[in-house]
């Protein structure tokens, strides 16, 4: 078994791991299974879950002037640091809180779209609809080109070269995702994005990061993003609250706000503490995993970097697994019947992501019979309205996606391969 791909969590420091979070091998009737859909939605840490009931049960509002309001206002505070310092390492912009990351995509599209000059945008095929369709309608709106990347087949993704082709000195927006989320190809976001700037120095750049946060750091800063977006829910989180980073100079534009509140306010109604609470346990986790490996380190980003640096190793290490397999059982590139889907090479850049096609079975009937056996995954398919747009770039009807986490061990993604096994055999 060829590890090199990543280094797996030792056996004790998994066993702590997997009791942090709920529902790892059972569900909440208490059903063993293997959770691999955590793409659409991972599982929850205990800690932050936890957090945010016991805030959420607090009725005073953090706005107000009590002591229990100002013990609330300090908890959102908090997070809000969390956010901006250790998720996204900014010292500069501001946070834009909302209900989904789609919503908050949709609403960068309009903002954005309203104050760029230029006369096309540029975005790729395997945007989520929020951002492909946004940057869409909102180039209808204003009258401008609408220019989409096309796929590379083998790598599972869009190449920089083919995204840079397409951009010019009159590119109003670029909007570019940082991971793909039905083939998980890690985009070259720091060459495509350098280069877009090169090219036109105003151009206007989104980054949807909703799919790699919960696999690798983020830096929006550092690649000169304006609006990058993060869905607590996909990331051990709790559903209902989404949030972006936005730049100075895109927080500053005309948008819905208070007008009694900062020009770059970007928060509207009455602020949720427990939310926040939850991000701050996230936070206070992987900041954990990277004390382990930095134990005299004492700044929270870089200890939150290295947390993430460990989650991708193990996350890698495991897909190798998927993969090639073991001595005791083929992996998915090696079993009659499995053809593994936009399977790039490099597993250094791929999230741990799959997506699998079986000869003779629809990728619908494929998760029923994963369902059957123990195994929770999704259909990919060309009939949704989410899917249809990706999967076809790649000239396929639809894909199973196997989303696991760093929670998962060797002997479970053995367990899954053998039931892949059987699948591929009916």
């Amino acid at each position: 078994m060829n590890l090199m791909a990543g280094k797996l969590f030792d056996d004790a420091e998994l066993a702590w791991i997997r009791d942090q979070f709920y529902y790892v091998d059972r569900d909440f009737e208490g059903t063993r299974r293997l959770f691999f859909d955590n793409a659409g939605g991972s599982l929850r840490l205990k800690a932050a879950e936890e957090a945010f009931h016991r805030v959420d049960r607090i009725p005073d509002c953090s706005e107000h002037s009590n002591k229990i309001a100002l013990y609330l206002d300090a908890i959102e505070r908090q997070g809000r640091r969390d956010l901006m310092e250790c998720v996204f390492g900014a010292r500069s912009g501001v946070l834009y809180p909302s209900y989904t990351a789609s919503q908050i995509m949709m609403e960068v599209c309009r903002v954005l779209s309203a104050n760029a000059r230029g006369t096309n945008v540029v975005t790729t095929a395997l945007e989520h609809p929020s951002s492909y369709d946004g940057m869409k309608y909102y180039a209808q709106v204003h009258n401008r080109e609408f220019r989409v990347a096309d796929v590379n087949k083998k790598s599972g993704g869009v190449d920089a070269e083919t995204v840079i082709g397409l951009i010019d000195k009159n590119t109003a927006m670029l909007s570019c995702m940082y991971a793909s989320n039905i083939s998980g190809y890690i985009y070259d976001i720091e060459t495509i994005f350098r280069r877009a700037r090169e090219i036109n120095p105003d151009i206007f750049i989104i980054c949807d990061a909703v799919q790699h946060a919960p696999h690798a750091s983020l830096d929006p800063e550092k690649y000169g993003i304006d609006a990058m977006n993060f869905a607590p829910y996909k990331f051990f989180g709790v559903r209902g609250f989404s949030v972006a980073y936005l730049s100075d100079r895109a927080a500053s534009f005309m948008h819905h706000r208070l007008l009694g509140k900062p020009a770059d306010d970007w928060s509207i109604g009455s602020p949720a503490p427990a939310h926040y609470a939850a991000i701050s346990e996230i936070v206070s986790y992987v900041i954990g995993l990277g004390k382990t490996q930095l134990p005299s380190e004492t700044d929270r980003r870089k200890l939150f970097v290295a947390g993430m640096d460990r989650i991708a190793e193990h996350e890698r290490a495991l897909l190798a697994v998927a993969l090639e397999g073991t001595e005791r059982v083929p992996g998915l590139r090696h079993m009659p019947g499995v053809h593994v889907a936009m399977d790039g090479a490099d597993l250094g850049i791929r999230d741990f992501i799959i997506g699998v096609e079986f000869e003779g079975l629809s990728c619908v009937d494929a998760v029923k019979e994963y369902e059957k056996r123990g195994v929770i995954a999704f259909e990919r398919s060309a009939d949704s309205i989410y899917s249809k747009r990706m999967v076809e770039a790649f000239d396929s009807k639809g894909v199973v996606r196997l989303s696991p986490l760093h929670v998962n061990s060797v002997a479970e993604m053995e367990e899954f391969l053998r039931v892949t096994q059987e699948i591929a055999a009916l």
